[in-house]
């Protein structure tokens, strides 16, 4: 069986889990806790991060966008890279604003803080970053509106990666609370539609222990 190591709120693991629910790719989950450096593990990715794809055939394949790639290659029939050279580069492009600027810039200052700081033992919540976190996010999501009043998915005429790249670290926050989607309502309408999608359901349906969502978290109509 394909399996996904994962942390539930890694949002480059719900990136994952979203493209191959999307592309219809079976594959089991399986919680890898990688403050625990598994033997086992660091086989497959030295850099002891999550997510991690093992395939039928033993191919491990680590870091989310290489997945991602992997995946598309490996299954074509649902892109979620465009199709035109002008979509896959704004594809890309948006998929490392996400990951990287966004990431960067709010989540790390956020769900890095006030959960994963705690779980990989590394001291107490920084309240001056979670401050910046929070500043920080208004303009994102004050761009990412833009995106979805300009076109139809945050790329352009097609779902695609961007869009779970998006999601991926936007549904991490909204489980803890730290999403004022009062901010931006072009924002939070484009993430109503993404929570309806049928590639949503299995992942608004998880829940971590010890953690409770806000009850608009699993609702489409928030």
């Amino acid at each position: 069986m394909r399996v996904l190591f994962h942390l539930p709120l890694s949002p480059y693991s719900r990136k994952v889990r979203l493209a191959m629910a999307e592309k219809g790719i079976p594959f089991e989950l399986r919680m890898e806790r990688i403050w625990e450096r598994r033997d086992a593990f660091l086989e497959m990715n030295p850099a002891c991060t999550v997510p991690v794809l093992r395939e039928e055939n033993g191919l491990a394949v680590a870091d989310s966008y290489a997945i991602c790639e992997y995946l598309e290659e490996a299954y074509p029939d649902t892109g979620l890279f465009g199709r035109t050279l002008a979509e896959r580069a704004e594809v890309r492009r948006l998929v490392a604003w996400f990951d990287g600027k966004f990431a960067a810039e709010v989540t790390s200052h956020l769900l890095y803080e006030k959960q994963l700081k705690r779980l990989l033992g590394r001291g107490n919540p920084d309240a001056s970053a979670i401050r910046v976190g929070y500043a920080n996010m208004r303009p994102h999501l004050e761009y990412l509106g833009w995106l979805a009043e300009t076109r139809p998915w945050l790329a352009g005429p097609r779902i695609s990666l961007a869009d779970f790249a998006a999601a991926g670290h936007l549904s991490a926050l909204d489980y803890i609370g730290d999403v004022d989607w009062s901010q931006n309502e072009s924002a939070k309408q484009w993430y109503a539609r993404m929570k309806s999608r049928p590639s949503f359901r299995a992942l608004l349906a998880e829940r971590v222990s010890g953690l409770e969502p806000p009850a608009h978290y699993d609702d489409p109509d928030f």
